[in-house]
């Protein structure tokens, strides 16, 4: 796929051929992993789990979970992915909602458990796009599901089941509505990497549909860029106020 989208004549509709469509709407799966990367992953994140360090919590909804800059996961895992692997796909799938121009990213990956999270009620994420990546383990049930994007009533919304296999990826737009179902069994991992397009944020914040009011802050922070006359453009990051 991404030796396709480097093409001459890579377009949406040729993409479409070598991707693989759910039944919600825009929403593209497709193998990220191997089984053996998986397993090995998830060895490393337990290590971690267990271990003294101190750790953050993956986003404001997921209580369970390790953000993946802690354990320096940025530079040489997830930036390339992002920039060498999915921008080319996001540039053709996503380029009205700023897949073209993704330059940063939070990744993190959240755990659901039996005695734990057992589910992720109805959000929009803080990205542009998201990709959601099942790691395993051993798990039964617990799909996610999608409605419409963040502007369409829920009571206006006929929402969809989408399976969840482990090394396989689930591609969308960071404002389509979604939720994760309740697992029945065992323990699922997921990877989930919000990319971040400052050109698009810059101009309206995807959270609050309000144009950003912003403070310099460190590494890639909430994707959102400006200069120091307070002008949009991709040499500092920044955080909202």
């Amino acid at each position: 796929m991404v030796k396709y989208c480097a093409s001459s004549e890579a377009n949406v509709q040729g993409l479409l051929k070598l991707i693989q469509t759910e039944a919600a709407s825009r929403v593209f799966r497709f193998q990220v992993f191997r089984k053996e990367f998986c397993k090995d992953l998830l060895e490393e994140l337990e290590h971690f789990e267990q271990s003294d360090a101190p750790k953050g919590r993956p986003n404001t909804m997921n209580n369970y979970g390790i953000v993946l800059n802690e354990l320096g996961f940025d530079e040489g895992f997830i930036t390339p992915l992002r920039e060498v692997y999915l921008r080319p796909l996001t540039a053709l799938l996503y380029s009205d909602c700023g897949g073209n121009c993704l330059d940063s990213h939070k990744a993190f990956v959240v755990k659901y458990d039996m005695h734990e999270d057992l589910n992720l009620s109805y959000h929009y994420d803080n990205s542009e796009v998201t990709l959601n990546v099942s790691l395993g383990k051993d798990f039964t049930e617990g799909n996610l599901f999608f409605g419409d994007m963040r502007q369409v009533p829920l009571s206006e919304t006929e929402c969809v089941e989408v399976e969840h296999r482990v090394t396989e990826g689930l591609l969308h737009r960071g404002q389509h509505m979604h939720g994760a179902l309740s697992i029945s069994s065992g323990t699922r991992w997921n990877l989930i990497i919000w990319m971040r397009a400052s050109r698009q944020r810059n101009k309206l914040c995807p959270m609050c549909g309000k144009r950003p009011t912003l403070v310099e802050s460190d590494g890639f922070s909430d994707g959102f860029t400006m200069d120091s006359d307070g002008d949009a453009r991709a040499n500092v990051s920044c955080s909202l106020t």
